[in-house]
C-alpha cells in the first residue's frame, strides 16, 4: 500500500524515526560497511523503498538513485540484483528516470539483460520499459540491444516473465518503428 504523510505518521508513531532519517541511516550503514552479507541486506532494503512513491524524493535527496547504479558495478551479483531492483522500482516516476540517465545509468541497465540471475534480467527489462524516451531511443534501442530483448520475447517456453517483459518492451518501443 502506497504512503502519504498521515499514514506515515500513524505508522512512525510519536517516537519514531521519520522516513528520510531512517532512509539517511540505511545509506550511511551500507557507505560504512565492508561486510558483503551486510550490503546486500541494506541494498535489498533500499531496493524495497522505491516501490512507494511517497520515499521518490527522498531516494532522489539521499542519492539513493546512484547507489543503486554503484551496485551494479560490483561483482557481486546480490547486489547487482537488488541495485537494478531498486532502479526498476523508482524508474517509472520521471525525474527518476531522468536522474539514472544523466548519470550514464543506461549502459549499466542494458548490462544486466545478459546476467545469470533471472530477476536482474526481469530488473533491467523492467527499467528499460521505463527509461526509454525520445531522448535516449538511439542508446536503447541499438540493433544488439534490440536483439537480445527479441530473444526473450521469443523465449516464451523457457520462461514466461522474460517473453512478457521483453513483448511489451517491444510493443511501446520497437514495433511502432517498424
Amino acid at each position: 500500500m502506497f504512503t502519504n504523510d498521515q499514514r506515515q505518521g500513524e505508522r512512525t508513531g510519536k517516537y519514531g524515526t521519520p522516513r528520510l532519517q531512517y532512509l539517511q541511516e540505511l545509506v550511511s550503514q551500507f557507505q560504512n560497511t565492508t561486510d558483503e552479507e551486510t550490503k546486500e541486506k541494506i541494498a535489498a532494503n533500499l531496493a524495497n523503498f522505491a516501490y512507494d512513491p511517497y520515499n521518490y524524493s527522498f531516494l532522489r535527496q539521499l542519492n539513493v538513485l546512484e547507489l543503486y547504479l554503484d551496485c551494479l558495478t560490483e561483482p557481486n551479483e546480490k547486489l547487482v540484483e537488488f541495485g537494478i531492483g531498486g532502479i526498476c522500482n523508482s524508474c517509472v516516476d520521471p525525474a527518476n528516470a531522468a536522474i539514472l540517465t544523466q548519470c550514464d545509468g543506461i549502459p549499466l541497465v542494458i548490462q544486466c539483460l545478459s546476467s545469470p540471475v533471472r530477476n536482474t534480467v526481469n530488473y533491467a527489462l523492467g527499467a528499460l520499459y521505463y527509461l526509454c524516451n525520445k531522448s535516449n531511443r538511439e542508446e536503447i534501442l541499438k540493433p544488439e540491444v534490440v536483439d537480445v530483448i527479441e530473444r526473450y520475447a521469443a523465449a516464451q517456453t523457457v520462461n514466461v516473465s522474460f517473453s512478457n517483459l521483453a513483448k511489451a518492451f517491444l510493443d511501446k518501443h520497437v514495433s511502432k518503428d517498424k
